[in-house]
Formats: structure tokens, C-alpha cells, sequence
């Protein structure tokens, strides 16, 4: 018997640090966890301390973390379950943050869960419902509403939401709470509120630009050893293959022709599960994912495309031969709509200097990767971030004073979203929000208070630290901070005129040509133009400056003809200084060229 009991402990410790997998989460029925005949005859429910709208896994976090702090809380889902993307959309490749010596950060909330589902890249859909389902459950402190759709939302005079109206069976009822999180794909409840915000690329000058949506692609009867072998003789450039992922092939783009022009076929991120094999590759591009309509006709049309992919693949990619569609999401994946405006709209910048806040409640450690917007762009990553912290002002919306957003609508740059927008990141952010929603009600703060309270923030660290996420403090250098034009590049990276790529390397010492410094005055002037439109005259005008030789090398004497070409010069002359140091060069290079941008900004 003791010798059992030796046993059974030390697979239990196993257990707990992950060396075995866990065990299968028992199905569930997908029910609501609260009784709703228990209403008044006003039909209002006024009993909860935080209602978080929005079964996604970030608002499951946030959910568990506010209930788990003591208060009494509320999960809205407009679905018959939980999960979201991950479950509905079928995404079930996991993007990890990596921060200081490449560790993944993975702590709290989110790495519970992921424990749940096994602990690897991928999971199996049927287990992450489960789990996310068996969470809530087990949890005191907190009910839940599926199939309920959040129909109005009420503001005071003070900024402060007084309640939510929402349609549960054909019955509207009235839900009210001391805190709000908004956990929905699109910040839904932010918007109603009237908190402002942009789409897209709108804060970067380029409205109506967003990141392509992908419908997932699920097949069955591959021959994973064929696929091994494409992979190893680079017929569609260099993969990466291990028992479970695929990734690579990036040649794909090239070689294959959509049968939907308005569509795309990039290098596979390809899973193997026991549910079969998933593909993240297809974008479709031209859908407004703010439109119930367009989102269900890029879903027809990215079912079309899947048939016609298949078709492809049988031909052309050893090991798909035999493969069969197995099912289509019923939802797509949808990278960005909304940006919500916060209190601190983290910038890529804060990303490339590897921050710290000192209000920080997560870390991200992601690249920000700008999926292509259109057929014609490549996509990019701007920076490859060693880790970050991400402020807890960024998740209070301008306006309203008790709510709180999370996930990839929350408060950051459209730039720095491109990092942030992945899940485990996310659920980090509804960790930090559910625990800071049950910290406000404690001291009877509202949330745009809390911000600026050093004391509480610093009791809001030491209780996420306490419930195993992590945010305490770090050190990481970044690249070009010994650079006296530094904040040059810093401004021309928060313009999106400058990509870093996976190395953070902006190539300084390269021969710059005519094309590189229009585009940084192109890009600058687009932001500008956001404040002012005066500024498309100089956007016209160089768009159409020197196509014939936009490849020439730079010299002075080009960069004069470039500046005084510009319609609009309300610029600083101190760059002229720069160029008289400069004028017997027979060409400029990258850095020089940051440098006059720099000077004719007033950045540095």
C-alpha cells in the first residue's frame, strides 16, 4: 500500500510540472450556470460585481481571475459554448511569446489551461471546450450565460456603464455589475459604450488596411512521412517537420494560383492531432469583419477555395493524395477589426525597447506580425520584441470609467497588435483584468483612478504573482539604444516606416536608394495627415515621385530635389546641416538617411 501511495505521488508531482500529459477532460454539457427564474419581476439581475462579456479564452481568464479574487461574477457568451476563436474558428495552432533567454512565457491562467489540453503546440478541439468548460464549472463565485447577446448598453453622465440589456431566449433582461470586462473579438461592449476607437491601419494613415482572415482547413488520411520528405528535399523551400507541426514551405505562395483572386495561399503552419490536420494558410482578403454578411461570404468563399486547395495538393504535394476535407469551421479567423483607444495606447516602439511599465500586468514576447492586407503585400514584421511589458492603462478605454478591455481590440497600436493579438498573451491581459476588477471593488476605485495609483497597481502585481502569472520587473536591451539618432528610428518604426524583421536589423550601413527615403517621408506623412489634411498634397506627391528611378542610389543632391519638390515644407531646416557634411559623398547610406529624416521631423 505505501509503495502505491510512493507511486501515485510521484506521478502526481509528474503531473504538476508537466512531465506527463494531463488526463482527458471528461465531456461536458455546454449549460448555463445560473438560474434565471431566479429574477425579479423587473427582470433585472443587480447582484454580480463584475460581468465579463464574451466567452473567448481571454474572457475566461478574466472571468476565473475576477471569481477567484472574491468577487461575484458573470460570464456572458452569445455562443452555445466556450472557447471562441480556438474552438469556432477551429485555430487551434498555438503562437507562444518568448521573452529573456528564450523562455516561453507561459504562467497563470492560460498555462492551467493549456495543461488541461496537453501542453503542446496544438490541441484537440473537443478537450479545449472541455476544458474551458470543466474551468468554469469548478468555479466558485462565478455563473454563466451562453446564447445570451448583449443588445444595449447603459452610460450615466460620469463615463460609468449602469447595466446591460440582453436577449436570452427570446426575453430581454437587464444585468447589472459594479465592473465591466469586454472580452468580445471586436470590442463590442466599448463601442456601445462610446468609447472612440479606429479600424485597422487608421492610425497609421491607411484607413480601411486589415490583416487577411483565414478559414482553417481540416483534412483527414495525410501521409505525414511524405510530408517529412517534401520538407526535406525544400521542393517548396525549407520546412520545419516534428511529430505533431509542420511549418514552412513558404514557396507556396508562388507556385500556386487561387481559384479566388482575391485570395492567397501562403507557407503551411500545418498541425496533426488525432482530430485529423489543420492548415493555417488560406487568406482571404476583402472581408469587413464588423459584417455579420461579409464574414459568412468569405466563409462560403474560403470553403470553395479549400475544395479547390485539395484538388491542388493531391497533384502537386506528396502525402496529400488520399486526403479528404473533414470539416469547415464555423467561424472565421479574423486578425483585426476595432482598436479601442486606452489610457496608454501601447506603441511598436515600446515593443523594440523591450519595456517595462510600472504598471505592467502581462508580458508579450511575440513578433508583431502585419499579416498581408491585400494580394499584392507581402506582410512584415516590424519587430522581434525579446520581452515586454504590457500597462494595465492600456486596457482602460478612454471615457468610460469602470470597464476594462482585453484581447486583440484592446488598447494598442495597430503595430503593436500585430504581437499582442495572440491567444496566450491575451489570456494573460484578462488574468491581470479579472484581478484588478475585484482590487477596484475593494477600494471603491473606478478603473481611470486606478491607473494612476502606484500603491494599488503594486498590490495588483503582487496578487497576479501570487496566483502564478508573471509581471515582476526585467531588464532587456535593444537594438540601436547606443545610437544618438535613436529616436529617429523609434519615431519612424511608430509610423510604420521602418520593418525590423525576425533580426531587428535595419541594415544602416547599406547604400540607401531614392525608393527608401521617399517611403519615410511617404509614411510619416501619412500619420500627419490624420491630424491634418493638408498633408495629402505631399502624400500625392510622393506616391508618383521618380518612378522611372526610384532605385537610384541616394545622394544630397536627390535628397534636395525630393524636399523641395514637397508641396507642403512646414519642415525643420536643421537637416540642411547634415547635408553639407555630406555633399561630396557619391551616395548616402541608410543610417545618414535616418538621420536627415530624423533632423527634418525635429525628432532628434
Amino acid at each position: 500500500m505505501k509503495k502505491m501511495y510512493i507511486i501515485f505521488s510521484i506521478l502526481f508531482l509528474l503531473f504538476l510540472t508537466g512531465c506527463i500529459p494531463a488526463m482527458k477532460n471528461p465531456d461536458v454539457e455546454a449549460k448555463d450556470k445560473i438560474d434565471l427564474s431566479l429574477l425579479n419581476e423587473e427582470k433585472i439581475i443587480n447582484n454580480f460585481d463584475v460581468i465579463v462579456i464574451g466567452g473567448e479564452p481571454e474572457g475566461v481568464a478574466a472571468a476565473l481571475s475576477a471569481a477567484r479574487n472574491g468577487v461575484s461574477t458573470l460570464l456572458i457568451e452569445e455562443r452555445d459554448g466556450l472557447g471562441g476563436l480556438f474552438t469556432y474558428g477551429k485555430m487551434n495552432v498555438l503562437d507562444f511569446p518568448h521573452g529573456i533567454d528564450n523562455k516561453v512565457l507561459s504562467s497563470g491562467i492560460f498555462d492551467e489551461w493549456h495543461r488541461m489540453v496537453g501542453k503542446k503546440k496544438s490541441f484537440e478541439i473537443h478537450d479545449a471546450k472541455n476544458a474551458f468548460l470543466n474551468m468554469v464549472y469548478n468555479q466558485e463565485n462565478l455563473s454563466m450565460l451562453l446564447n445570451t447577446e448583449v443588445k444595449n448598453i447603459e452610460v450615466n453622465d460620469q463615463g460609468e456603464i449602469t447595466g446591460l440589456t440582453v436577449l436570452k431566449n427570446n426575453k430581454t433582461y437587464t444585468l447589472q455589475a459594479k465592473n465591466y470586462i469586454d472580452a468580445t473579438q471586436d470590442a463590442d461592449v466599448a463601442f456601445l459604450s462610446g468609447v472612440p476607437h479606429f479600424i485597422g491601419a487608421a492610425d497609421v494613415g491607411q484607413n480601411g488596411r486589415l490583416m487577411a482572415t483565414t478559414l482553417m482547413i481540416h483534412f483527414v488520411d495525410v501521409d505525414w512521412s511524405k510530408i517529412k520528405e517534401v520538407a526535406k528535399k525544400e521542393t517548396f523551400g525549407s520546412a520545419e517537420v516534428t511529430k505533431e507541426a509542420a511549418w514552412g514551405f513558404s514557396k507556396l505562395r508562388e507556385v500556386y494560383e487561387p481559384q479566388d483572386l482575391n485570395m492567397r495561399l501562403r507557407g503551411f503552419n500545418l498541425i496533426k492531432n488525432d482530430e485529423g490536420y489543420y492548415i493555417n494558410a488560406l487568406q482571404i482578403f476583402g472581408v469587413d469583419g464588423l459584417s455579420k454578411e461579409s464574414i459568412q461570404e468569405g466563409i462560403e468563399r474560403g470553403k470553395e477555395e479549400t475544395k479547390h486547395i485539395l484538388e491542388w495538393l493531391k497533384v502537386n504535394f506528396p502525402g496529400f493524395e488520399n486526403a479528404k476535407i473533414a470539416s469547415y469551421p464555423s467561424e472565421l479567423y479574423i486578425r483585426e477589426t476595432r482598436h479601442i483607444n486606452s489610457l496608454y495606447q501601447l506603441p511598436v516602439s515600446d515593443l523594440w525597447e523591450n519595456k517595462y511599465h510600472w504598471d505592467t500586468i502581462a508580458y508579450g514576447g511575440y513578433p508583431s506580425d502585419i499579416q498581408s492586407t491585400s494580394v499584392g503585400d507581402a506582410g512584415a514584421i516590424v519587430v522581434n520584441p525579446t520581452q515586454y511589458g504590457i500597462p494595465f492603462r492600456s486596457l482602460v478605454p478612454q471615457k468610460i470609467t469602470n470597464l476594462l478591455v482585453v484581447g486583440r481590440s484592446g488598447g494598442y497600436s495597430s503595430l503593436a497588435q500585430g504581437s499582442v493579438r495572440i491567444v496566450p498573451t491575451g489570456m494573460a491581459t484578462g488574468e491581470g483584468a479579472g484581478a484588478a476588477s475585484a482590487i477596484a471593488i475593494k477600494h471603491n476605485l473606478d478603473f481611470h483612478t486606478m491607473s494612476k495609483n502606484k500603491k494599488i497597481i503594486s498590490e495588483l502585481q503582487q496578487t497576479l504573482t501570487a496566483q502564478g502569472a508573471e509581471v515582476k520587473k526585467f531588464h532587456a536591451p535593444f537594438p540601436y539604444e547606443d545610437k544618438w539618432y535613436y529616436p529617429a528610428i523609434r519615431e519612424l518604426l511608430n509610423h510604420r516606416a521602418l520593418f525590423g524583421g525576425y533580426t531587428n536589423d535595419l541594415s544602416e550601413n547599406e547604400i540607401a536608394n531614392n525608393k527608401s527615403f521617399s517611403n519615410l517621408l511617404l509614411h510619416t506623412y501619412l500619420v500627419m495627415r490624420n491630424s491634418n489634411p493638408k498633408y495629402e498634397e505631399n502624400i500625392q506627391y510622393l506616391n508618383h515621385y521618380f518612378k522611372s528611378n526610384e532605385m537610384i542610389n541616394l545622394t544630397t543632391g536627390e535628397i534636395e530635389t525630393i524636399i523641395n519638390g514637397l508641396p507642403i515644407k512646414d519642415f525643420n531646416d536643421s537637416y540642411k546641416e547634415e547635408i553639407l557634411k555630406w555633399k561630396d559623398k557619391d551616395s548616402l547610406t541608410r543610417e545618414e538617411m535616418y538621420i536627415i529624416v530624423g533632423k527634418l521631423f525635429g525628432w532628434i
